[in-house]
């Protein structure tokens, strides 16, 4: 299909986001889809390629769950503020971490393959001569950025210029890596053969990234040189 329509469920956000502000936000990160009117139970239809339209349901998602997480925190420490208050104050921190008006702290939700990839080749050109910090926190699949300026007279804005150059980044990744898995199981033996050969043959792969585990290798980069390097390691 040339076109597809999807209607999106926006409501989820109004506690943390003003829903019109963010629908601005997808437009800029996402002008390939069209998007209509917002809805007063939340609600707005968005058509576009399916790639696209796939893109900025991955990244509601993680959105989402970010959010949710929080809630599940905040509940937590609200029940049992005894026990828990030294969790507590650390989900106050991340809460104003997120949220903070002055512009100092932002946090990008990521998968977590992609930020993988993203700290190995570009995060420290990204972060370069910019007075920011990084810390992460990953939970899966999933992991989440926290950003904040290192520098106290550093610009109110150089984080959330950081943070949507991570974005940009992040977007145009997910339209071009591929991950596959080499596995490894009936290897005993000769897994640590298995990985060698793997690191002697990214020599002439420049831009893929390898990592290993006990029951497989995961292999990222752009497609068409994971398939060549896979092919490789498998003759």
């Amino acid at each position: 299909f040339s076109l597809v329509t999807s209607v999106l469920n926006m409501s989820v956000f109004k506690d943390q986001f003003v829903l019109e502000d963010l629908i601005q936000e997808l437009k800029k990160k996402n002008r390939a889809l069209s998007f209509g009117p917002l809805q007063s139970n939340g609600h707005i239809s968005v058509q576009g390629s399916f790639p696209a339209i796939k893109l900025l349901r991955d990244f509601l998602l993680l959105k989402a769950k970010s959010l949710s997480e929080d809630k599940n925190e905040e509940s937590k420490s609200r029940q049992r503020p005894k026990k828990k208050q030294q969790h507590h104050r650390l989900t106050t921190e991340r809460s104003h971490f997120v949220r903070g008006a002055e512009g100092e702290k932002q946090a990008v939700v990521l998968d977590t393959d992609m930020y993988y990839y993203m700290r190995h080749f570009f995060l420290k050109e990204v972060l370069a001569n910019t007075g920011v910090a990084i810390s992460d926190v990953t939970d899966g699949d999933i992991t989440t950025l926290y950003l904040q300026k290192v520098r106290s007279r550093l610009d109110a804005g150089q984080v959330l210029r950081v943070k949507e150059k991570i974005e940009k980044q992040s977007i145009e990744l997910h339209n071009a890596l591929r991950k596959e898995k080499i596995q490894l199981e009936g290897y005993t033996r000769d897994k640590k053969k298995y990985k060698l050969v793997c690191e002697s043959v990214k020599s002439r792969y420049p831009y893929i990234l390898i990592i290993p585990y006990d029951t497989h290798i995961d292999v990222i980069g752009k497609s068409s040189e994971v398939f060549e390097f896979t092919n490789e390691v498998n003759k």
